[in-house]
């Protein structure tokens, strides 16, 4: 049996810090870091990056497109 795991990678300097990743991530992944980038938005960031499935809501809903999903299958063993 297998297990899909996911990671994203935000383009932090890109990000405007709109939250709509935020919201539309069902496993609450994703959160909005307290430091700004070189614009001076506050960027996205993976607060729960072992919650994440790669289910890649967050980067269909990101307008700009700074967000790239990773997903990974990964075997369980049995016992």
């Amino acid at each position: 049996m297998a297990k899909v795991i996911g990671a994203i990678v935000v383009d932090v300097e890109k990000c405007k810090g709109c939250e709509l990743c935020v919201v539309s991530c069902p496993t609450d992944v994703i959160s909005i870091a307290d430091n700004v980038n070189g614009k001076g938005y506050h960027y996205a960031y993976m607060k729960n990056p072992d919650a994440c499935t790669g289910c890649t809501n967050c980067g269909i809903v990101c307008p700009d497109g700074v967000i790239t999903v990773y997903r990974k299958k990964i075997e369980l063993t049995t016992v």
